[in-house]
């Protein structure tokens, strides 16, 4: 369950369009992009880091569907970040203004933005440096609030624009602050 970085930027430089095809042609396959045009291939996650993964997906997806104030994503969901990466985060969330502005074509490949919020789940296999930077990746290019959740340790990381990183030991809950308005993120079940 490790993830592979391959450059192959001295062969070839994948174009949007070819990326999007590698993606649909290998479905049992989950890529990703860095800025610099580094492909990034990630095995499936395993059955505790999925079942967590859905816990919060569906917790998300619950309050999204009682206030209608954006639209949620899975970690399948591609997006064209500014600088060039293409991430899927374990969770996302756009607001609805801004999901609204994009063309049907926009929303139905990558989605060429930054998601207004993110959830990255640390699996087993990860490395936590490789997955922080991704973090950092997400607030320099306009995510407005992420949390990198451990499960091993219990901590998460929370990360805003503009502020340093906050560290929390054991939370029981988080909270979605003024971008994601009433969400209570209980970590019961994925402690």
């Amino acid at each position: 369950m490790t993830s592979f970085t391959v450059d192959f930027s001295s062969v070839i430089d994948l174009t949007d369009e070819q990326f999007y095809q590698l993606c649909q042609k290998n479905r049992d396959l989950k890529f990703e992009r860095s800025a610099v045009g580094e492909l990034i291939i990630m095995a499936p996650t395993g059955g505790d880091t999925g079942r967590s993964n859905f816990e919060i997906a569906v917790e998300l997806g619950i309050w999204n569907r009682q206030t209608k104030l954006g639209v949620a994503f899975d970690s399948s969901t591609g997006f064209k970040l500014p600088n060039g990466a293409n991430r899927s985060p374990d969770v996302a969330w756009v607001q609805q203004a801004r999901w609204n502005a994009l063309t049907p074509e926009q929303k139905a490949g990558f989605i060429p933005l930054c998601p207004d919020f993110v959830i990255e789940l640390v699996s087993p296999s990860d490395r936590l440096t490789t997955v922080q930077e991704k973090m950092q990746e997400y607030c320099e290019n306009g995510v407005q609030l992420g949390w990198l959740i451990d499960r091993k340790s219990q901590q998460v990381e929370i990360y805003r624009p503009d502020r340093d990183v906050e560290i929390l030991e054991s939370p029981l809950k988080l909270s979605g602050e003024g971008i994601l308005p009433g969400f209570v993120l209980s970590l019961d079940s994925i402690w």
